[in-house]
């Protein structure tokens, strides 16, 4: 099979496409034909040798939507999605024409979702489902959602406005807020971070109950954006991982940090959650996801260098077929 793959980390020139065998799956996995493959910026960050558990050589990705070709027989034959932190550090990943995974491992794919856009979901959907599930998300709740328009971004607004809460995205372009706008959100464009309190309090009075920052760089004027008690979701932090924070305001407001990682998470457990998610996209609860960019597989080491050079668009890798 064609596969991306890299026997040593720290440039992206390490990154080959390669002819694999086809792997042959365990005692209680399955083989997935691989339909799309999810191309995250972790992914990009695994060659480069951010992850220092990743064992070599390896094949990168860890979301994939795909056919069940061999397996418990209640699968073969069944498109499934999955993500885990597995995937792509641990085990041969999703950037493949094949891989194997866990059978637990693996969730029914939504049937309101093609291949390609159920690939794109796993590590934005899970990350944003982890962060405000353990911020206290429910329909009582006021979420701010700052870099509304980026992929974790959308699955955490998406979410939470399909909980009943009440959502405020925050942009910092024009046209993205136009559009969010569009689609039936209240958005606010960010500017100067001492003024963003008195922005939020134009939607939420009393502050938001949840802040979810996916950039890292808003999280000082955040605490002052906060209602009592509120909670302030971290994916994210600056280049150095360093970050100041006005913790006289924080704890006087009762307020409390949660950091989302999706890596804290196995395929078994993401399977849950994907069934979870699935059931809102299928009841049109969850609004359906921008479809991606599509590349080829076999162009794949293209669509890498753009990710690690800024680019924010999401891109899935499809194999020839």
């Amino acid at each position: 099979m064609h596969a991306l793959q890299f026997t040593a980390t720290g440039d992206l020139r390490h990154l080959a496409l390669v002819d694999l065998p086809r792997p042959v799956p365990a005692a209680g996995d399955v083989l997935i034909r691989v339909d799309a493959a999810g191309l995250n910026p972790s992914d990009v960050k695994n060659v480069l040798g951010r992850f220092p558990y990743t064992t070599l050589p390896r094949v990168p990705g860890r979301d994939v939507a795909g056919t069940v070709e061999a397996g418990p027989a209640e699968l073969i034959g069944r498109a499934v999605w999955a993500t885990g932190r597995e995937p792509g550090f641990t085990r041969d990943g999703s950037h493949a024409e094949w891989l194997c995974l866990p059978a637990g491992g693996v969730a029914l794919k939504p049937a309101s979702l093609s291949f390609a856009q159920a690939a794109a979901c796993g590590v934005p959907y899970t990350t944003a489902w982890d962060g405000l599930r353990r911020a206290g998300l429910d329909e009582n709740q006021q979420v701010l959602v700052i870099g509304a328009n980026g992929a974790v971004g959308r699955a955490a607004i998406g979410l939470a406005r399909a909980s009943g809460a009440a959502v405020l995205a925050a942009v910092r372009d024009k046209g993205k807020q136009r559009q969010l706008e569009a689609e039936g959100y209240s958005c606010l464009m960010l500017d100067n971070p001492d003024t963003l309190a008195e922005q939020v309090a134009q939607h939420f009075p009393e502050g938001a109950d949840i802040i979810f920052d996916t950039t890292g760089f808003w999280l000082a004027p955040a605490v002052a954006a906060l209602n009592r008690f509120g909670r302030l979701v971290v994916i994210a932090a600056p280049a150095n991982g360093m970050a100041e924070l006005p913790l006289l305001a924080l704890y006087r407001k009762g307020a409390s940090i949660v950091g989302a990682n999706s890596l804290l998470y196995g395929c078994e457990d993401c399977a849950e959650m994907l069934r979870e998610i699935g059931a809102l996209f299928d009841s049109h609860a969850l609004p359906l996801p921008t479809p991606p960019t599509e590349a080829a597989l076999d162009e794949g080491l293209a669509s890498y260098a753009r990710i690690n050079a800024g680019s924010s668009e999401k891109v899935v890798l499809r194999p020839a077929r």
